[in-house]
């Protein structure tokens, strides 16, 4: 089930939000959960197997650790790792693994051949031809971080499991995040003093997270969703497509992107605020860094986060040799390329990143010597304004590689968009699509989008207010007729629900 669709703006979520408010709280939670389990199984039923997999599995897991200690406790870590591990590398690195050992084989001169995952059927238990489950990433992620904290004993382990199944299958967060951790989402489950399933109505919250589920509305179907229409048309067949179009379908996909994913998490902080739940920031308006690492905390915070408690500082952090820094950096990056994706697209854009701030970092000595009394004014007005720039032009090129399907198609992009010649040899179809002016007010609304952004950002953020009430009629009638009369209908997925 679509959050963009008729049936849950219409039916799901006015139906199980009504029905939170009127059952007693102690039974809130079964509702939730019962909720969240037909919300799962609108897309494919029998991936909520693998869902109940994981839950079974780390649910007798964070028990096992808390009553555990010395090895015993470790190894009950390791065998909820191994699991939840297991399966994504299952049902989502499998195909990519067998592929690329079938081209190293061939290219030895030798045979290897072993099913693909779409072609097991399991003895015709499951279907031939199945897909990647939805969201597996995300809750598998928001489940291990619980064993994990369970295990380094930050996080008391859940005895009611149905309060944990709640906890990795919370509907508004379940297929792309934001990734919770247990010390915020499953502490606000077991809250008794007012929060979570135990609030009560409350009309300021209900009206600020209506509000922050339009303005996600307002992301997804007026600029993500028109973004997207000028950007399949460059990157469908980017050899066929002169470098002018290439290079405006890269920066639309920019937008695409952010507006899709950050929209998505908009309307979920907001679905869950309505009924008395704080989800973690996913985005802090990222275009707006004027670094590559601060791009990376501001943008998929919960991701960002999670990768530096779980990884990077096991790793050793910076509390090592620089070259060992260095070296956990790029790791980090390459593997959080690898979560998106079972794709050398997705490596090779996490790559990118890596390198980004690895070279920041070995000439950052440099810059301060040679910026001198500047440095502190490249921090403000028009020198910060050059460092935005720069910053989101190194994001929207390493974009190419996460939007291209191929690593060769990325490369085209870069060879056509850089060769002069390309710009003359086509028409600049993307600017001529159709319908008609379809183009230019694509154009109009990102503009639009980029200079309220901050703005409307830190209204369902709760951050800044409008005092006039006027001013708040036109912001929410502004967005809601933008979302009626330029908004793309169609129930079209959102980007991260892919991984």
């Amino acid at each position: 089930m679509l959050f963009n669709s008729a049936e849950f703006c219409l039916l799901f979520f006015p139906l199980v939000t009504g029905l939170y408010f009127l059952l007693p709280k102690n039974w809130r939670w079964l509702l939730l959960l019962l909720a969240s389990c037909w919300f799962y199984m609108a897309f494919v039923p029998l991936f909520i197997l693998i869902l109940a997999f994981t839950i079974g599995v780390d649910f007798v897991a964070g028990i096992a650790i808390a009553r555990s200690e010395g090895p015993r406790r470790k190894a009950y870590l390791v065998a909820s790792i191994i699991a939840n591990v297991g399966v994504l590398a299952v049902f989502k690195y499998w195909d990519f693994l067998n592929g690329n050992l079938t081209a190293l084989f061939a290219g030895m001169g030798l045979e290897y051949h072993v099913p693909k995952l779409h072609e097991w059927t399991f003895f015709g238990f499951l279907p031939a031809g199945m897909v990647l489950p939805i969201g597996l990433s995300f809750h598998t992620f928001q489940s291990l971080s619980y064993t994990i904290e369970v295990y380094r004993k930050h996080q008391q382990a859940e005895r009611r499991f149905g309060t944990f199944a709640l906890y990795v299958m919370f509907y508004p967060q379940l297929v792309a995040g934001p990734i919770e951790r247990p010390g915020n989402l499953l502490n606000q489950l077991n809250a008794t003093d007012g929060h979570g399933i135990r609030s009560d109505f409350d009309h300021h919250r209900v009206v600020q997270g209506l509000k922050q589920m339009l303005w996600g509305f307002f992301k997804k179907l007026v600029i993500a969703d028109r973004c997207a229409a000028l950007v399949d048309i460059g990157y469908t067949h980017p050899a066929a497509q002169d470098g002018g179009s290439l290079l405006l379908a890269t920066l639309f996909f920019a937008f695409q992107i952010y507006c899709d994913f950050s929209g998505y998490t908009d309307i979920a902080l907001g679905a869950a605020r309505v009924m008395g739940f704080n989800l973690m920031v996913n985005f802090r308006t990222p275009y707006r860094s004027a670094s590559i690492s601060e791009f990376w905390g501001r943008w998929h915070i919960s991701l960002s986060s999670w990768f530096r408690d779980y990884l990077y500082i096991p790793l050793g952090g910076n509390r090592v040799a620089k070259w060992r820094w260095y070296t956990n950096l790029f790791i980090v990056f390459l593997v959080s390329g690898l979560w998106h994706g079972a794709n050398w697209t997705y490596v090779t854009w996490g790559g990118l990143h890596g390198s980004y701030l690895v070279l920041a970092l070995m000439f950052a000595p440099l810059w301060k010597r040679t910026s001198g009394a500047s440095g502190r004014a490249e921090q403000h007005g028009f020198g910060r304004a050059l460092n935005v720039l720069a910053t989101f032009l190194l994001v929207a090129f390493a974009w190419i590689f996460f939007r291209a399907s191929h690593v060769a198609d990325a490369f085209t992009v870069i060879h056509r968009i850089f060769d002069p010649s390309t710009w003359t040899d086509g028409s600049w179809g993307i600017v001529h699509a159709d319908p008609p002016g379809s183009f230019f007010l694509t154009v109009f609304v990102v503009l639009v989008f980029v200079i309220i952004d901050p703005l409307c950002d830190a209204l369902v953020k709760g951050e800044r207010h409008l005092t006039a009430f006027s001013a708040e009629v036109a912001w929410i009638s502004g967005l809601l007729l933008a979302c009626l009369f330029i908004g793309r209908h169609g129930a079209t997925t959102f980007i991260y629900f892919q991984f």
